[in-house]
């Protein structure tokens, strides 16, 4: 799946075999903060921080799936075009309305009883715009996940255009409740993957993504999802900007890279260690440094899920939670570091 995927134009990069998240970096990335954009270990053929490393290198994939055949697939969103709706169906409370739809309000009158995932609020948000349901869009390749949820695959036609991801429980940026967004930043696991909950089966005849239709890519827009591009600047703005942009980058890393720490520690033991409270700090003080613009919402996410996974692997979707609200509640108070650079 790896070189076919690859054979698309679709960047990829492997997964911990038997799981749905990045392989483990280096010992060296492992022991040190650092940018992942500026460590050498991608351009040498390591397969480091995640989709940083995805290639569509044939050479290179053969080495890495060679070396772990069980290895799952992960594709980088961005550099292959794609946006990907991904439509949860996990067990959580249903939110207010004026949360389920973020800036469509739902009157009183309209019936939700019975609304209890991802697909509802999806079906929902069709339905509002008089549109298919995406669930149910047999043109484009969908991918039903080990947990009962849905992958709904789509390339972006306009080379220029780029989204970002986010989560259905954000209160920052989101498309609909339990409906997540991959996009630039981040990943998404490629069908067949095997992890320990089961596998990414494709569903129905479409193998390939079909064009993002234009309703959806409306409502992207509409809900604060598209990037704008980058500004013009001169060439010596543009290096100040950059050398101050890598250095909030590193002190906003300072900062995140002790509380994660002690989540990873808190594997040494099945209780007692303050487990929940460490993660959702974590994930707190993460957010509101994504949303001071410090560091990317995706990557973090990622990163907090592998050190949550390896100190609790038994509890992924508690520790997804607590991971996705606190970075909602941190998103809400941007935690700028001037000073800290």
């Amino acid at each position: 799946m790896a070189r076919w995927c690859a054979a698309q134009g679709w960047p990829v990069h492997p997964l911990a075999p038997g799981r749905k998240t990045p392989a483990a970096n280096c010992p060296a990335c492992r022991d040190r903060s650092h940018d992942p954009r500026t460590c050498p270990c991608p351009a040498e053929g390591r397969a480091c921080h995640g989709f940083h490393a995805a290639t569509t290198d044939q050479e290179r994939i053969d080495a890495w799936w060679g070396q772990s055949p069980s290895a799952g697939v992960g594709v980088a969103c961005g550099p292959a075009g794609l946006v990907v709706i991904d439509v949860d169906a996990h067990p959580a409370p249903v939110p207010d309305r004026g949360r389920l739809l973020p800036g469509i309000p739902i009157h009183e009158t309209v019936d939700l009883a019975g609304l209890a995932s991802g697909f509802d609020t999806l079906a929902l948000l069709a339905a509002f715009r008089g549109r298919p349901d995406p669930a149910g869009d047999a043109g484009t390749l969908r991918v039903r996940t080990p947990s009962g949820g849905l992958h709904i695959w789509y390339r972006v036609s306009e080379p220029d255009t780029r989204f970002r991801c986010s989560t259905g429980s954000s209160a920052k940026v989101a498309l609909a409740w339990q409906v997540d967004v991959r996009a630039h930043g981040g990943y998404i696991v490629a069908p067949t993957t095997r992890t320990a909950q089961g596998v990414y089966e494709a569903q129905g005849p479409a193998r390939t993504p079909a064009p993002l239709p234009a309703w959806l890519h409306a409502e992207l827009v509409r809900t604060g999802h598209q990037l704008a591009p980058p500004a013009p600047r001169s060439p010596a703005g543009a290096r100040g900007r950059g050398v101050r942009r890598r250095a909030r980058g590193v002190a906003a890393r300072r900062v995140l890279e002790p509380l994660v720490e002690e989540v990873r520690a808190c594997g040494a033991a099945p209780e007692g260690t303050g487990f929940t409270e460490k993660l959702n700090r974590a994930a707190y003080t993460a957010g509101g440094l994504v949303a001071a613009g410090h560091l990317e919402h995706a990557e973090i996410r990622e990163e907090l899920l592998a050190a949550a996974h390896s100190a609790r692997p038994w509890q992924e979707l508690r520790n997804e939670k607590i991971i996705d609200d606190g970075l909602a509640a941190g998103g809400a108070r941007p935690f700028h570091l001037e000073g800290r650079t």
